[in-house]
């Protein structure tokens, strides 16, 4: 559904059907997906040029849509290594055929699922691809929404961010009822009968992924104002068009 907003072609028909009742309910939901890539691009440009990072986990990767997280790195910092997981066996496929980087960098990809930690951060790949002694990003973006309260999302994510060492980042997006509470709900009736666990949430639950962690300026924003640049797409937006927040923190 994700890739049928952003106006790709990796999805079956049952997907384009599910997003098309989603867009009945929330007309703005392929703005929410491409103000949150944007998101993604500029939150990773800003950790290599501004904080030397050179390592990202990034779980929940969805297919491929360039730029992919990689491309935007190491086009920073050719040395970059970029680590993926995903639980949709489709990606693994479109991974394993897309995902090229630099000679200098790294790239690895897993099938796996958020909910079980351990099973991305003791995966060989893994630990064959980041050094768990420097500093990783990880970027959940628009996922956690993904995991409701009763599958432990904030205790997935805090199993994850322990797992880093000192001066790591979490980057993270996450859809909000705060500003259509009524059409969003409807948004999640459409997921849940498509059988897609989902709850969404406001921003001060969303900050709560954040407890323990120093937010970066201007903290947690709606994503497109979180270091707009010059003239990048979207600025026109109001915050119900963006639809989601997104921050990013670092561990002390």
């Amino acid at each position: 559904m994700y890739d049928y907003y952003l106006g790709g072609k990796d999805h079956y028909v049952v997907d384009a059907e599910a997003a098309e009742q989603v867009l009945e309910h929330t007309p703005d939901a392929r703005r929410f997906a491409h103000a949150n890539r944007l998101f993604m691009h500029r939150a990773v440009r800003v950790l290599t040029r501004e904080h030397g990072v050179r390592q990202f986990l990034d779980i929940g990767t969805g297919v491929p849509t360039e730029p992919n997280l990689h491309q935007v790195a190491q086009a920073e910092a050719a040395e970059c290594r970029v680590f993926y997981a995903d639980n949709d066996p489709i990606v693994l496929a479109h991974a394993r055929a897309l995902l090229r980087g630099t000679p200098e960098g790294r790239i690895a990809y897993v099938q796996a699922d958020v909910r079980e930690p351990k099973s991305i951060l003791e995966s060989y790949e893994a630990r064959n691809t980041l050094d768990f002694d420097r500093p990783i990003a990880l970027s959940l973006c628009a996922l956690m929404h993904f995991v409701p309260d009763e599958h432990g999302a904030y205790e997935v994510v805090g199993e994850l961010v322990d797992a880093l060492p000192s001066g790591s980042f979490l980057v993270l997006s996450h859809g909000t009822t705060d500003f259509d509470p009524e059409g969003m709900a409807r948004t999640q009736d459409v997921y849940v009968r498509a059988g897609i666990p989902i709850q969404l949430r406001s921003k001060a639950r969303i900050a709560r992924f954040f407890d323990g962690l120093e937010l970066l300026p201007p903290g947690l924003a709606v994503t497109h104002r979180w270091h707009p640049e010059p003239d990048q797409p979207l600025a026109d937006l109001t915050d119900a068009q963006a639809g989601f927040y997104g921050g990013v923190a670092r561990k002390p």
